[in-house]
C-alpha cells in the first residue's frame, strides 16, 4: 500500500509533464550518485525499488553480495528548476535496502536516521542550519574550470565589484522552488568566494538540503560559464571555505539553548559531548588532506575551545533573537558527507547528555594572536588527515555508532588518499589534481 506522499508524487508526475526521474543517493564519502528512470517506472520504484550494482560504488564494494535496491523517499521529491520545464526532471533521495526490506548498513542517510531516532527516544529534536562557503572560478573556452577567480571583491562587497551577486540570486531562487529555504547570501572574504546560509531544519532535511545546494551551485554556475568549488583550500594564499554547522536542541517544543550568558545544563552537556569527541570524528567533518590547510587562519579554528560569540573558537554561541539560540561549530567543511557528519555530531552531543558532562570554562581569546602561554592548556584539533584517521581508528565512540563495514571501508580509502598525499612532492598540486574537479 503506497503512502499518501507516494500517491501525491505519482499525481504530480502525471500532471506536470515529468519525463525523467533521478533516484539520488550518496556513497559513504558523500559523493552524489543517481540512476535516472522514465516517469512510467516511478510506481514500480516506489513499490519494489530499482536494482543497484553496489559493487561499483566506492565504499560499497566488499559489502554483502546480495543485490541492493533504491527506494525513493516520496517526501523528498523536488523538481530541478534549472532543467527544462518541458519534459521536466524531478529528483528523489533514496533509501538503500536489501530485497527483503532491510536497510543497507553503509547507506549514510540511514546512519543519520538512526541518530535522529536515538535523539527522539531520548526526548529531543535536533535542528541544524548550515552556512556554506564556496568559490566561483572562470571556465576556459572549452568549458573546463580554471584557477582564475570570478572577481576581486571582498567581504560583503556589492556589484559591480561583486560579480557573484546574480549567481547567488539565481541559486537562492532555484532553491526556493525546490522547497529549500536560504536565509541570506553574500560575498565572503576571498576574491570569488561566496556564502549562502540556511534556516534550520530537521537533521535529515538539513543534510538533504546541503546535497541539493551543492548540486544547484555547480549546475547554475556551469550554465553561467563558471565553476563552483567547495574544496576547503583551493588556493594556498586565499581564505579557505568552511561549512559552519548551527545546532539547536528542542525538548517538548522548547529550544533548550537559552542564549546570552544563560545556559541550560542539558545544552551545556550537549556541547561538552561534541568537545569531548571532536578529535574522534574530525576525519568525517574534514575528510581531505586539503581540509587541514584551512585550520588556524582566516577565522578557521585549530584549538578545541568554545566561547560566546567569539569567532576564533571551535564552538561559539552566537547572539540570536529569542527562540533561535544555538551553538555554531566552525571546523567542518563541505567536502564532508553531511549524513555521517551530522549523525556523529548528534551522537556526540547525546553522549554528553547521557554522561552528564560538564562544560569547560569558555576561552575568550583571539586564538590567532594568543601567546603560547595563553594557549598552553588548549588541546589541538588533528593537524592533518593522518592524525584524524588515527583518532577515529582508535575511537570506541566511533566504533559504537558507525557500522563496522562502513567504518573499515572509509578509513581504508582515506588512508590511501593520505599516503598518496604524503608521497607527493607537492601536496597542494596533488590535491588540485585529485579533488578540484570533484569537490
Amino acid at each position: 500500500m503506497l503512502s499518501q506522499a507516494a500517491r501525491d508524487a505519482l499525481q504530480y508526475v502525471r500532471e506536470n509533464d515529468v519525463k525523467f526521474i533521478r533516484l539520488t543517493f550518496c556513497d559513504i564519502f558523500g559523493n552524489v550518485k543517481n540512476i535516472s528512470i522514465q516517469a512510467d517506472r516511478l510506481q514500480h520504484a516506489l513499490e519494489y525499488g530499482i536494482c543497484l550494482d553496489a559493487c561499483s560504488v566506492q565504499g560499497f564494494a566488499g559489502a554483502d553480495s546480495e543485490d541492493l535496491f533504491l527506494f525513493p523517499d516520496p517526501t523528498t521529491m523536488a523538481a530541478l528548476p534549472w532543467r527544462p520545464s518541458r519534459a521536466g526532471v524531478i529528483r528523489f533521495f533514496c533509501d538503500i535496502r536489501y530485497r527483503d526490506g532491510r536497510h543497507f548498513e553503509r547507506d549514510s542517510r540511514y546512519q543519520l536516521k538512526k541518530a535522529v531516532r536515538r535523539c527522539k527516544e531520548m526526548g529531543y529534536q535536533c535542528k541544524i542550519g548550515s552556512k556554506c562557503e564556496f568559490y566561483l572560478f572562470l571556465q576556459d573556452d572549452k568549458g573546463n574550470p580554471t584557477l582564475e577567480v570570478q572577481d576581486r571583491a571582498g567581504y560583503l562587497d556589492v556589484a559591480p565589484l561583486d560579480r557573484g551577486e546574480n549567481i547567488r540570486r539565481e541559486i537562492c531562487l532555484n532553491l526556493e522552488q525546490m522547497g529549500i529555504k536560504p536565509e541570506c547570501s553574500y560575498h565572503e572574504h576571498g576574491p570569488g568566494q561566496n556564502e549562502v546560509d540556511f534556516r534550520d531544519n530537521n537533521a535529515l532535511g538539513a543534510a538533504d538540503d546541503l546535497i541539493s545546494f551543492k548540486l544547484a551551485v555547480r549546475s547554475i554556475a556551469n550554465i553561467n560559464g563558471l565553476y563552483g568549488s567547495f574544496l576547503p583550500k583551493p588556493m594556498e594564499h586565499l581564505p579557505g571555505s568552511g561549512l559552519h554547522v548551527n545546532i539547536n536542541l528542542f525538548k517538548d517544543g522548547e529550544n533548550i539553548f537559552l542564549g546570552g550568558e544563560q545556559h541550560n545544563p542539558v545544552a551545556e552537556s550537549f556541547i561538552a559531548g561534541i568537545l569531548k569527541y571532536i578529535r574522534d570524528i574530525t576525519c568525517f567533518l574534514n575528510p581531505l588532506s586539503n581540509s587541514y590547510a584551512r585550520f588556524g587562519e582566516f577565522e578557521a579554528p585549530k584549538y578545541i575551545s568554545w566561547c560566546h560569540q567569539n569567532r576564533f573558537q571551535l564552538i561559539r554561541i552566537p547572539a540570536a533573537s529569542p527562540g533561535h539560540n544555538r551553538m555554531e561549530l566552525r571546523s567542518p567543511d563541505s567536502a564532508c558527507n553531511p549524513y555521517l557528519a551530522f549523525a556523529l555530531l548528534i551522537h556526540a552531543g547525546l553522549e554528553g547528555i547521557e554522561e552528564n558532562l560538564a562544560l569547560p570554562a569558555p576561552t575568550n581569546l583571539d586564538l590567532f594572536t594568543a601567546t603560547p602561554e595563553e594557549t598552553a592548556g588548549l588541546e589541538l584539533l588533528p593537524q592533518n588527515l593522518g592524525e584524524a584517521l588515527d583518532c577515529a581508528r582508535n575511537s570506541a565512540f566511533v566504533k559504537k555508532h558507525l557500522d563496522a563495514g562502513l567504518l573499515e571501508s572509509y578509513l581504508a580509502n582515506k588512508q590511501k588518499e593520505w599516503d598518496n598525499a604524503v608521497a607527493s612532492p607537492n601536496r597542494h598540486d596533488y590535491e588540485l589534481r585529485n579533488y578540484f574537479l570533484y569537490v
